[in-house]
């Protein structure tokens, strides 16, 4: 796909600011420290759209990137980081649900882990959850090039067998520094793109 255009336009903690135009929207999941923003900037050619911090749990909203005018990224705060209070976690937790289950625009999610690390616990909630929902899902596990090319295949097994992956969802082995995976990342996007348009 190529990326005419891409600005983060809203960042929202409620179904008020949600964006009015109907454009289809994939959200990104996933563990605070799993690079989320490193795979949008990747995804987008962009060197600081998606702000990167050292600080894991810094994402607090839902933030809306909106690309070529025609659908958004919504990137969801992080979950499965110890520092962040009880509290603030169930406020993320409740936001992050509304919007999940009650979003007729979100056509899809795309769920990161980290390729080096079998899935955690909190991966496979939320990848149970969505599934709980019939939320479509492609499973992005990043960081390749930390990880020979001779060992993706066996990692990749991993990350199947502890989501417990069914057939019809893809995994894609991806990497931010290198951009393996990147295009066919865009192939699925495209087809769910696609697809909502074709139902119009």
């Amino acid at each position: 796909m190529k990326i005419k255009s891409a600005e983060i336009v809203i960042s929202a903690v409620s179904k008020a600011q949600y964006p009015e135009n109907s454009l289809p929207e994939i959200a990104l999941a996933g563990r605070s420290n799993v690079g989320k923003s490193s795979f949008i900037n990747k995804m987008l050619n962009r060197k600081n759209l998606a702000r990167t911090s050292s600080k894991p749990g810094k994402t607090q909203t839902l933030n809306f990137y909106l690309i070529n005018e025609a659908f958004y990224f919504v990137d969801v705060p992080g979950y499965g980081y110890a520092k962040v209070s009880k509290t603030e976690r169930a406020k993320w937790g409740n936001m992050i649900e509304t919007y999940l289950t009650g979003r007729h625009e979100l056509k899809s999610v795309i769920l990161i882990v980290d390729l080096r690390h079998p899935p955690t616990n909190d991966d496979v909630l939320m990848y149970q959850f969505l599934k709980h929902y019939s939320i479509p899902v492609i499973v992005i596990a990043t960081k390749a090039d930390k990880i020979p090319r001779g060992k993706w295949e066996k990692h990749a097994k991993v990350v199947k067998e502890k989501l417990a992956i069914e057939k019809e969802d893809p995994v894609i082995i991806f990497s931010s520094e290198t951009g393996v995976g990147k295009e066919e990342v865009w192939q699925v996007i495209g087809k769910w793109i696609n697809d909502n348009e074709s139902k119009k």
